[in-house]
């Protein structure tokens, strides 16, 4: 069997690394370098090129050459290069083939197999995208890993025997990962991860240029823009001021050229940037809450992907941490490495130590029952898998179906924390067939999750009195995964005066743990979601059976 490489596969670079001699070490890419651009051209005649080369054509044909395409990554969208259609997992394939060829060329051997970094927070449905794109690549994938796991990986290796609680801070050019785990004596046990796929330094690029420039439809004056500011962006990190010039950038109406010339500084960068960076600090702190940890136990912060060397980034973290980031670790490379490390523990060629790596489900994972309510029955979200538990795992339950001499029951597959299923993403669903009918509540049918070590999950169904099964590996497609609520914040909603005196009775009257409780628990949290999504008329209807509940109770 071929040595398994690892693969960071970035929204703006993409790098590849092995082991050699025990240690993580860079494959330099036909060019010599370390870090390829994560661009994929296509020709008229379909010859494809990768990395710098292509990103010439991001000038000149904007049309067939494709950038940060990772975001992307299982929405199902469709790219089109002369009249041919590419979905992003066959273009990030291209990416990986690159990748992998220059390996091949460098090792003198073949490659075929992979080790494939992903973001913490990427869904059940862009693991298996990314897991689609190695194998449309001719690989195997040996692992998906999170990409703050692996940079935790690349610290842990060199300091083996240290105990410390570690918060990985990764901002990429587009997702942001906050993982907090726990390091002793070789063992990195992760504790907790939140995050956002849709934020990174493209965010920051593309505000930029919406503050120097309207809105324009050239496609090539659009590239020159994006270019300008993220070359800005990065100057930005280093000195006070830089100057964007970019003669003839189009042509107006009236035939003349039209040029702009700008010079940004960091005040107002910063200014263009801060609420965007501020967002940052609720998924630091809910890690560390998941975690059951507060920011002063923490031992060592790594700062992780090029989008944290912006000094408004750094402060950020510092303040929100009390603590200052050590560059402990290379921000661009460390995840490549510790992908590469996950391979060598998985092939052998790291057999050294006793470094042992543990990791979590970034989604608490369910299915939808139906609740017996005082006036009414709701549907509510049942979580089989909370979020943060230590994968691989695999939970069951049993229910029953809901209606009288009912032969088969639909069971659909959420990720959320909302009890409202409605409120988080439907992953998908099976169809259980032939059960015995009986009265309701007599039949039991079980239901399983199984969450594998790549984060990718299997549900499976059976029922009791038969054995009759069914099962499915959950894929589907166009999810995209919303924000976590935390119900705490719910008074800083608009309108939270409003309801603040029902929910305050109701809670009083779920203390002293009355009949109806479960049902004012319900409708109190719900009401809580409505709020901080901004549903206002399903918030007031909620207040309304809630009331009404507390009335019939006084």
């Amino acid at each position: 069997m071929s040595r398994i490489v690892g693969i960071d596969l970035g929204t703006s670079t993409s790098e590849i690394a092995c082991i050699d001699e025990g240690a993580p070490k860079l494959i330099p890419n036909t060019l010599g370098k370390l870090i390829t651009p994560s661009v994929v051209h296509i020709g008229e005649d379909g010859t494809v090129l990768v990395g710098e080369d292509a990103a010439e054509y991001l000038f000149t044909r904007p049309d067939c050459t494709f950038m940060e395409v990772k975001r992307l990554t299982g929405s199902g969208e469709v790219l089109r290069a002369h009249q041919k259609d590419y979905s992003p997992e066959e273009l990030q394939a291209m990416l990986l083939r690159y990748l992998v060829g220059c390996a091949e060329t460098y090792l003198g051997e073949k490659i075929d197999r992979a080790v494939i970094t992903v973001p913490a927070y990427f869904t059940d449905v862009q693991r298996r995208a990314t897991t689609k794109a190695g194998e449309l690549a001719g690989l195997q994938v040996e692992r998906i890993i999170n990409e703050p796991t692996a940079a935790a990986l690349d610290y842990g290796l060199a300091n083996l025997k240290e105990c410390k609680n570690v918060l990985v801070y990764d901002l990429g050019g587009g997702t942001l990962d906050v993982t907090v785990l726990e390091l002793f004596e070789g063992v990195i046990d992760v504790k907790a991860s939140r995050g956002n796929n849709h934020l990174g330094g493209k965010d920051f690029d593309e505000l930029i240029m919406c503050n120097l420039a309207d809105p324009m439809k050239d496609e090539r004056a659009l590239m020159r823009l994006k270019k300008a500011a993220e070359d800005c962006k990065i100057a930005l990190s280093t000195q006070e001021e830089y100057q964007i010039s970019l003669p003839f950038l189009l042509t107006a109406k009236n035939g003349k050229p039209v040029s702009l010339e700008k010079t940004v500084t960091r005040t107002e960068f910063e200014q263009w940037v801060q609420e965007k960076v501020v967002s940052t600090r609720e998924p630091m702190m809910t890690a560390l809450s998941d975690a059951g940890l507060s920011p002063g136990d923490l031992n060592v912060i790594l700062l992780v992907g090029g989008s944290t060397r912006i000094p408004c980034v750094k402060k950020l973290v510092e303040e929100t941490l009390s603590a200052i980031p050590r560059s402990l670790v290379d921000p661009d490379l460390t995840v490549a490495r510790g992908a590469a490390i996950q391979a060598g523990l998985l092939e052998g060629s790291i057999s050294n130590t006793d470094l042992v790596l543990t990791d979590v489900c970034p989604y608490t994972l369910g299915t939808a029952v139906l609740h017996e309510g005082v006036y009414e029955d709701r549907l509510l979200f049942d979580p089989l898998i909370p979020r943060n538990t230590t994968i691989p795992t695999e939970k069951s339950r049993l229910y029953y179906p809901a209606t009288d001499y009912q032969t088969t029951v639909q069971i659909r597959v959420y990720q959320g924390d909302s009890s409202n299923p409605d409120n988080n993403e439907q992953l998908g669903d099976i169809l259980l067939t032939g059960i015995p009918p009986a009265k309701r509540g007599k039949e039991p049918v079980e239901v399983t999750f199984a969450y594998d070590i790549n984060g990718i999950l299997q549900v499976k169904a059976s029922v009791v009195s038969t054995g009759g099964k069914v099962s499915t590996d959950i894929s589907t497609t166009g999810v995209k995964p919303k924000p976590v609520l935390d119900l705490s914040q719910w008074e800083k909603a608009e309108e939270a005066r409003h309801y603040r005196p029902a929910i305050r009775k109701a809670e009083k009257q779920i203390a002293f743990g009355n009949d109806e409780a479960g049902e004012l628990k319900i409708l109190v949290q719900q009401i809580k979601e409505a709020l901080l999504l901004k549903e206002g008329q399903q918030a007031e209807d909620l207040r309304a059976e809630l009331l009404e509940l507390l009335e019939d109770m006084a």
